[in-house]
């Protein structure tokens, strides 16, 4: 499979590492009553079957973060981005 960095152009998948749900956001506060949001940030994902987002990390190469928009049943890449591209879109959308 060939994964489009958006800075090395393709590659072969297996100089990437799969993080998993681009769309988990990190809890902003360290107060101890968030503890249950850490909790479910760390321990809990889905495993979805079909289209979604993916961090991957290009460690065989640029070692940048990126997102990666694929199928999960059939590995059909739709498209990627660079990790900090898709975060400051969505900042700038929050902030609207």
């Amino acid at each position: 499979m060939l994964i489009k960095c958006p800075y090395c152009g393709p590659r072969p998948s297996e100089e990437f590492t799969i993080l998993g749900d681009a769309s988990v956001r990190r809890p902003t506060s360290n107060d101890p009553a968030t503890m249950d949001q850490w909790f479910d940030y760390v321990y809990l994902r889905d495993n979805p079957k079909g289209r979604y987002k993916e961090y991957w990390h290009h460690g065989g190469g640029c070692r940048s973060w990126i997102v990666v928009d694929r199928d999960t049943q059939t590995h059909e890449i739709f498209g990627t981005q660079a990790a900090r591209d898709v975060t400051l879109a969505e900042n700038k959308k929050g902030n609207s």
